[in-house]
């Protein structure tokens, strides 16, 4: 999908479908205004396809609500709603009229949320039906046109770049994990290495990983011993000096719990647990393609986690990558094993400051639901970047307490650590609290992302994957390269 800005009448908009938005109390402008049914779209979100001879044949009015209350995530909800429209008339073109954009906002922030929205909601995952080539599909949207007299082109590109991007991690996410191995994502890796000169990549392997010590991602990868660990880190270098931002991304392919085997309702569910490290990826490629002045070391590990006769066993006891020791007591809590070594990794190849993303735990879907992402963080500023960040993205998060008797929890009888809880109270916490044990003294911000990766029920991104993390990592990004 492409998007671009045009300043020109709305009669000389070459579109399969015009988009005109209007405020509460506003009216539309002739030859539109005329036509009949056309007034009957300013409350929120409502919309009236027109027909009507002349050019453009088609405009769709989307009611915008009242003017003050406008943001840009309504815009990206009615960006939605706009391509949805142009799906119905069976086109792949779509045409922006900018709306005025309320005081404290700017154009360019509407503009690239309306792109958005249309980008997101234009998503679709028909590799395996009949008839498709069994391979992915070129994207039933192929443009949006902004046209506006605002010098807003560089925003516009932003909401391009972000919603391809996050629709190719929530195509990762939709692939099934015989497709989407450990080496498959090493695989795309390599291809964002390729596509970028600023970015390179290296990837380890089993061998490499026992050699290294990490011994979480090697335990929790001991069950599926045909399908390899992947310890992938990819390093841009936008800036080449400075402060170093650090990002992890939980990438197991397929978890079934391991020996504490998951209930079967819903596991398929579970080639999802990668999406962590899709979100990490494909935001670093963004980052790249909007040649942002950053520095950017990103670890994804990556394992499936099967039960068989050799893979882990409740009461294992590990050395993770730091030398600490943990007892395992319950194998279904192995994201955090392979996020140790991860974070310890990423810190130690020169990160300065560390950000984590993670499907980790269920007790987040309890008390956050789908709307927020759980925040917890060692760092207020970086908690504050972080939350401010997923504000202007839409991705949104709430911030956790890290506090000393949740520490406490995590301390094993027998071992420096263990990985789970035997109660069920703060399991989100707990989780983060293990975490904090592995993050070398540096500023540090995890993101549990368990209720926000798959069916949200958001307009925009519809049933299944969504991306969560693409996009705030892409604003994060910009904000810090300033």
């Amino acid at each position: 999908m492409k998007a671009y800005t045009t300043e020109v009448a709305l009669s000389d908009l070459d579109a399969d479908l015009v988009a005109v938005g209007l405020y509460e109390g506003d009216e539309l402008s002739e030859p539109l205004g005329s036509t009949a049914g056309a007034a009957d779209a300013s409350a929120d979100f409502k919309s009236q396809v027109i027909v009507y001879p002349g050019h453009p044949e088609r405009v769709v009015v989307i009611g915008l609500g009242k003017k003050e209350d406008f943001t840009a995530e309504k815009a990206r909800v009615i960006g939605a709603v706009a391509q949805k429209a142009l799906k119905q008339v069976k086109g792949e073109a779509l045409a922006w009229m900018l709306p005025d954009a309320p005081e404290g906002i700017e154009p360019g922030a509407i503009a690239a949320a309306l792109v958005e929205g249309a980008g997101f909601s234009a998503f679709e995952f028909d590799r395996y039906k009949s008839g498709s080539d069994g391979e992915e599909a070129p994207p039933s949207l192929k443009a949006v046109e902004i046209n506006t007299d605002q010098d807003i082109a560089a925003m516009v590109k932003v909401g391009e770049v972000v919603a391809n991007s996050g629709n190719r991690a929530r195509y990762l996410q939709s692939l099934p994990a015989n497709v989407a191995t450990p080496e498959y994502l090493a695989g795309r890796a390599r291809e964002i290495a390729d596509a970028h000169e600023k970015v390179t990549v290296e990837v380890m392997d089993r061998a490499a990983i026992v050699k290294a010590g990490m011994g979480g991602l090697q335990a929790v990868s001991k069950g599926g011993e045909d399908v390899e660990p992947r310890l992938i880190t990819l390093k841009y270098t936008g800036k080449g000096s400075g402060e170093k931002l650090g990002l992890v991304g939980k990438s197991v392919t397929f978890d079934t719990g391991g020996i504490s085997i998951k209930p079967s309702a819903g596991m398929h569910e579970m080639k999802m647990d990668m999406s962590g490290g899709a979100a990490v990826l494909e935001a670093v490629n963004a980052i790249a393609e909007l040649d942002l002045a950053l520095d950017i070391i990103a670890v994804l590990p990556s394992t499936e986690n099967m039960p068989s006769g050799t893979a882990l066993k409740p009461g294992d006891i590990i050395t993770q990558l730091n030398g600490k020791t943990v007892e395992v007591t319950n194998t279904d809590a192995e994201g955090r094993l392979i996020l140790a070594d991860a974070l310890v990794h990423c810190a130690r190849e020169g990160a300065d400051r560390l950000i984590d993303l993670a499907t980790l735990t269920g007790a987040v879907l309890i008390g956050l639901g789908s709307t927020y992402a759980a925040l917890i963080s060692n760092d207020d500023e970086l908690a504050a970047q972080v939350a401010e960040a997923a504000d202007r993205s839409g991705e949104l998060v709430w911030r956790l307490p890290l506090h000393d008797e949740y520490k406490d929890l995590t301390k094993g009888e027998i071992t420096d650590l263990v990985n789970a809880s035997a109660q069920r109270k703060a399991g989100t916490i707990y989780a983060g609290s293990f975490l904090e044990e592995f993050t070398e003294g540096k500023p540090w911000a995890h993101l549990d992302i368990a209720g926000t990766a798959w069916d949200t029920g958001r307009e925009y991104w519809g049933k299944g994957p969504t991306g969560f993390g693409v996009h705030l990592l892409v604003a994060l990004a910009r904000e810090l390269s300033k």
